[in-house]
């Protein structure tokens, strides 16, 4: 055997076994951390992808609420971060993702990597809180390893929470937290997003709406502490666009209308469905057998016949990871459009009432929500000074501008409707990409949850 594959076959990476371990699975143990009233009021927290040199945050604490990608380094390579985390407050132990649609033996696996991480850091001299997560009662036997009793620990209900059109997963989170309660007993909790009122215990709040977009810019924003039925809460600002997951459904929970809007989606069993979008353009939509839209055609009269005829039909598909109805790329008709079954005339009150839409219905309320938009096709117009903007989808593709074709294997261009040049353009990959654009001197990430927008379901 070789010095390089003897040091390999033992190395401490490879082996893991440098800590005493916890119940029938051998969880490595998270030594127990204290803090003071004093410490935790007005706690911040900061992503383990934040974390810099700069003295600015290290009053906060670490938190690895992220997708797992933008984490996987720390258990590849932990050494390397130990002299940055020594910085802060507090490390929150890794958040390796416990879905309920994992394989136990992967969920098994997460928990050691949490708890294996967490032990680590704290050997380093850095504080340690355990973050705690679960799967279905069959988890119960290991998840909960490695915590000693009186910790405190972190959680999110971000995942279970109804949000983004999901309903809320609260029995399935419940039943691990009130197991948890039990068998951890712990001094207090910190939770991301909004506890649930049957949560019991000492907890520590973290706000979702304090961490959006617009509080990028170092403010803190911090709320004084509340009382709410006996639960002492804390409110605490963390950085925007970070903790995008959690316990619970990969998913999401199942789907549901979310507003008004979303509700043509959903039916009798071949009914037509007839409505008007914020723009007065009228909309047809067939329920199938299982009351969820199967097809649904648009009369548009937005000018964009370089994009879609009018009227042209769109196939719903609910047959993707996130449940959610997805319209297809439009179906068009340059030589008439066939009958679409029959359906009730038209609803002139509806017509009559469409310049009565409350504004602030019409404005994206974060930038996730921006997102989410583009991710099921929305096509979008605003106007920012003056100037007409518009993001279309053709073929299928997301267009911001008026050009409807693909350069250089990039699907994204946004230029304004009055000064359209391929000579004044940008293209992108991602929709983080087109968020840069500049329109009429402003990024449109500072714009897009300012300005009232029509939005259309191609």
């Amino acid at each position: 055997m070789t010095e390089e594959n003897y040091n390999y076959r033992t190395s401490d990476l490879f082996l893991r076994n440098q800590f005493d371990g916890i119940g029938e699975f051998g969880i490595p143990e998270i030594p127990k951390c204290n803090f003071s009233d004093d410490e935790l009021e007005n706690l911040l927290l900061i992503g383990f992808d934040k974390i810099k040199s700069d003295e600015n945050n290290f009053d906060r604490m670490v938190h690895f609420f992220l997708y797992d990608y933008k984490f996987e380094s720390i258990w590849n390579k932990p050494n390397t971060y130990v002299e940055k985390l020594k910085n802060y407050k507090a490390v929150l132990s890794p958040d390796f993702s416990m879905y309920i649609e994992m394989n136990r033996t992967l969920k098994l696996y997460n928990t050691f990597r949490n708890r294996w991480c967490g032990a680590y850091l704290a050997s380093k001299g850095i504080k340690v809180i355990s973050t705690v997560n679960w799967g279905n009662e069959d988890t119960f036997d290991f998840c909960f390893d490695g915590i000693p009793k009186g910790s405190i620990v972190a959680v999110s209900t971000y995942m279970v929470r109804e949000h983004n059109n999901h309903s809320d997963q609260k029995e399935f989170f419940m039943k691990g937290y009130n197991e948890m309660l039990r068998r951890i007993e712990p001094s207090k909790i910190i939770c991301y997003s909004e506890p649930f009122p049957e949560m019991q215990g000492d907890i520590i709040y973290v706000d979702y709406e304090l961490s959006g977009w617009k509080y990028l810019k170092g403010q803190t924003n911090v709320l004084n502490d509340k009382n709410k039925g006996g639960r002492i809460i804390h409110k605490i600002m963390v950085q925007p666009d970070e903790i995008l997951k959690g316990t619970g459904s990969a998913y999401g929970g199942k789907w549901k209308p979310k507003k008004p809007d979303d509700e043509r989606y959903i039916g009798k069993p071949g009914e037509i469905k007839e409505t008007f979008d914020q723009n007065g353009e009228r909309r047809l939509t067939k329920i199938g057998d299982d009351c969820r839209a199967t097809k649904e055609r648009h009369f548009s009269f937005h000018n964009r016949s370089d994009k879609h005829t009018n009227p042209h039909d769109h196939i719903i598909n609910w047959d993707n990871p996130m449940g959610h109805p997805d319209p297809q790329p439009p179906i068009n008709y340059p030589n008439g459009a066939p009958e679409f079954k029959s359906y009730k005339g038209l609803n002139m009150q509806m017509i009559e009432n469409k310049n009565t839409i409350n504004n602030e219905e019409n404005r994206f309320k974060t930038i996730s929500e921006f997102k989410w938009c583009m991710r099921f096709h929305g096509e979008v117009e605003f106007k920012w000074k003056g100037k007409l903007y518009s993001i279309t989808h053709p073929e299928g593709r997301i267009n911001i501008g008026e050009g409807c074709y693909e350069k250089d294997g990039k699907y994204y261009n946004m230029n304004s409707h009055e000064e359209y040049s391929q000579n004044d353009e940008m293209w992108g990959d991602t929709a983080d990409e087109i968020l840069e654009y500049i329109v009429s001197g402003d990024k449109l990430r500072d714009v897009i949850t300012q300005v009232e927008v029509i939005v259309r379901t191609i």
